[in-house]
């Protein structure tokens, strides 16, 4: 039986070569339309910034390797034209010659990816220092115009978790940097909560980052832009960071089911609509495995496990693919943030409104070990069952180690119930008595049970902020915090002594701090019969 790959990278050798050391027999080949079969290309912004030196070493696999361990033959710069599924032949291109030929299939694995997406920018496409990342080529062009021309300052189109790990590593090689992105917070889709302690890292290393604003136009072949509140910036060089589409044109003609937003659509055994046709990667649109509705699965490291798992349902093993939950992570200065499972944004895009969200702030490990940080870590869980829907995290140390575990809760159908059972590996320079995540349950089980109440500040209604008792439980020597003014501010270790300041025929709020103090404050007026209401920010 002849395979027949479209796209390397991730998804397609993955496939290959797992199925190649299920079964010796099959025929198996790959079309690749760039130079490069197999990369590390989320390793490519740290070869810009110097921190990986070696180009070479991001190549994981060449097509000599993949033929002498392998026998897969590989065609690089070769492009898949026309797919007919009637007649299961292709039509393909060899892009250094010209030259075209047929050939046939019996299985198709379509692994094409996406590509970068230029903003429909004036001038974009004359700018003779603006560049993509995408791949080993580009990231050799960028290295080549840097080595060149030693730009100076870098304007990084996008603020995006891409567009955040450029900015960074452009740092580190003393460039200045600006960071322009239309959307109000940085690193999209994380929430607000965690989106603001990045951007404060990013200020806090040098970083321009300028919000809510878009190029209008790029003038002088890239070296001044004009911002849409006018600001004009001179440029050394300009990343692009902007999104991609999926490389969809040969599915789509080919009859293949695509979605609204054009990502080939696959049931749990990755086929498409057509007969012997599946499809992996970026390009897909799969099913969520927390919503059970259509996402995107736009990570390499779900590309990678959708291969290997297709060779394994292609060679006869009964499984399935459960879908997708997302779990990321990234480097941001000497911060580690990282996701799983579904995002407010997303959910709200989604359309689910049923849920409730805790945002806590323990330490990463035991306080009295030398090194303790806190660590910022917020979960989303359905508001009537408490099934976990997501969570995000940032901070120094601990950070994806609890975004891995809470997957791990994810793709076991756990809810915050389940949290506090969690038993966690604890040693004083690892963690705390009580994990971060187990916390995290506690605060849940908290509101679930109305053990306490919750609201944000941006939901706070108008009446109240006009009428409300605002209480602030801080010490008098410690700062303020949160963007509410106080109408009082009585220490939490006197308010037993103070309860008669407190009114009755007010609503009370207790104003934003991180730690355990303000649901403390919240139990001691529960006591004397107050209900209070905790605010988030």
């Amino acid at each position: 039986m002849k395979f027949v790959v479209i796209g390397g990278v991730a998804g397609g050798p993955s496939f290959a070569t797992r199925l190649r050391r299920l079964n010796e027999e099959h025929e198996i080949v790959i079309y690749e339309r760039g130079e490069n079969i197999s990369y590390a290309s989320c390793a490519l912004p740290y070869y810009l910034g110097g921190v990986i030196e070696d180009l070479d070493s991001l190549i994981e696999r060449t097509p000599e390797i993949l033929k002498v361990k392998n026998n897969i033959d590989v065609f690089t710069t070769h492009e898949v034209q026309v797919i007919d599924p009637d007649k299961k032949q292709l039509v393909v291109e060899d892009l250094k010659t010209g030259e075209k030929t047929t050939t046939n299939y019996d299985k198709l694995i379509i692994s094409a990816g996406a590509r970068p997406v230029l903003p429909p920018i004036k001038g974009a496409s004359e700018a003779e220092n603006g560049f993509v990342l995408r791949s080993v080529t580009n990231a050799a062009e960028i290295k080549t115009f840097m080595d060149a021309h030693e730009p100076k300052n870098v304007l990084v189109l996008g603020a995006g978790v891409m567009g955040l790990e450029l900015a960074e590593n452009f740092k580190h090689r003393g460039m200045d940097v600006t960071l322009v992105d239309q959307l109000p917070q940085v690193a999209f889709p994380y929430d607000e909560e965690i989106a603001d302690l990045i951007y404060d890292k990013l200020i806090e290393n040098g970083l321009q980052v300028r919000l809510s604003t878009h190029v209008e136009e790029i003038r002088k072949a890239g070296k001044e832009v004009v911002l849409s509140d006018g600001t004009k910036l001179d440029t050394d060089m300009i990343i692009f960071a902007t999104g991609v589409a999926p490389n969809n044109e040969v599915a789509k003609s080919a009859g293949i089911e695509l979605s609204d937003d054009g990502q080939i659509i696959v049931n749990d055994q990755l086929e498409t609509n057509v007969p012997d046709i599946y499809a992996i990667g970026d390009i897909i649109k799969t099913t969520s495995v927390v919503t059970g509705l259509a996402t995107s699965s736009m990570l390499s490291s779900a590309a990678n496990r959708q291969g290997h798992m297709l060779a394994d349902m292609v060679n006869g093993t009964p499984m399935r693919y459960r879908g997708y939950i997302g779990a990321g992570v990234a480097k941001i200065f000497d911060y580690t943030a990282s996701y799983a499972g579904m995002t407010e944004h997303a959910l709200k895009a989604a359309g689910i409104t049923n849920y409730k969200s805790v945002f806590v702030t323990p330490f990463d490990h035991a306080y009295f070990y030398p090194g303790a940080t806190r660590l910022n870590l917020k979960i989303i869980f359905d508001a009537t069952s408490g099934k976990i829907l997501g969570g995000q995290a940032v901070g120094e140390k601990g950070v994806d180690k609890r975004m891995g575990e809470l997957s791990v809760a994810i793709t076991g159908n756990l809810t915050v119930f389940d949290l506090p059972d969690l038993e966690l590996p604890y040693s004083p320079p690892y963690s705390t008595t009580r994990d971060p995540l187990n916390i995290a349950g506690y605060v849940a089980i908290n509101q679930m049970t109305n053990v306490v109440e919750t609201i944000k500040a941006a939901d706070i209604p108008a009446e109240d902020l006009k009428n409300a008792f605002f209480l602030d439980i801080r010490e008098p020597d410690k700062a303020t915090a949160g963007s509410i003014e106080a109408t009082k501010n009585i220490p939490m270790n006197e308010l037993r002594d103070r309860i008669n300041e407190i009114p009755r025929d007010r609503k009370v709020y207790i104003t934003f701090r991180k730690g355990l103090n303000t649901y403390t404050s919240a139990r001691i007026l529960a006591g004397f019969g107050i209900p209070a209401i905790l605010i988030e920010e």
